[in-house]
């Protein structure tokens, strides 16, 4: 596994969607749906096909051997 890159998020929470797009692990919301439906996707350490599964700060999320952990917004 990679190391894990902070991506700040302005909310207490961001869906898994959104969240794929905002840290550029995935270029698009389709490309999003797509590799959460095929269950590319692990939210601390599990797999997990929710598009909308909310996101907190402390989640990480793993694509392809990148990491991503939601953290506060300063």
């Amino acid at each position: 596994m990679s190391d894990v890159f902070d991506v700040p998020i302005r909310d207490e929470s961001i869906r898994l969607g959104q969240f794929l797009k905002l840290s550029s692990l995935i270029e698009s919301g389709a490309e999003a749906k797509e590799v959460i439906a095929d269950g590319l996707v692990s939210v601390n350490g599990e797999v997990d096909v929710r598009r909308g599964r909310q996101l907190h700060v402390g989640d990480v999320v793993e694509i392809g051997g990148a990491s991503a952990r939601v953290a506060r917004d300063a």
